[in-house]
């Protein structure tokens, strides 16, 4: 596994916040309800969360997906940011760096994949 230490921090942040979405853990519930957001929007992130936790393990993905869950962290700061959640939002902010971080260590990987499919 190429960039070990930041791959594993985003596999656990986003497989662990999205496993307590999918198991529906008290704090989450009131969380998305304060929030006025549906339960079944919980669940579309939260499986969205794990899912892409779990392909960070792929190598040939791991950097785009990386990116992805990087731009995916858009909606949680604005959340916490409508919501003058401001210590969340740097927590937010700093999982967003990280997966554009490491993206951005993965770039030739990326343009490697891109290129294979003819990009």
């Amino acid at each position: 596994m190429k960039h070990p230490v930041p791959t594993v921090l985003l596999l656990l942040v986003f497989v662990g916040s999205g496993a307590a979405k999918l198991a529906s853990l008290e704090y989450e519930l009131v969380a998305f309800a304060r929030w006025g957001y549906p339960l079944w929007a919980m669940y579309l992130i939260g499986g969205v969360e794990v899912l892409g936790g779990l392909l960070l393990l792929w190598p040939r993905v791991t950097s785009l997906v990386a990116t992805g869950l990087g731009c995916f962290m858009v909606g949680a700061i604005a959340t916490h940011v409508v919501h003058a959640e401001w210590p969340m939002t740097g927590v937010a902010t700093a999982i967003m760096a990280l997966g554009l971080w490491r993206g951005w260590l993965g770039r030739e990987e990326v343009r490697a994949l891109l290129a294979a499919r003819g990009h």
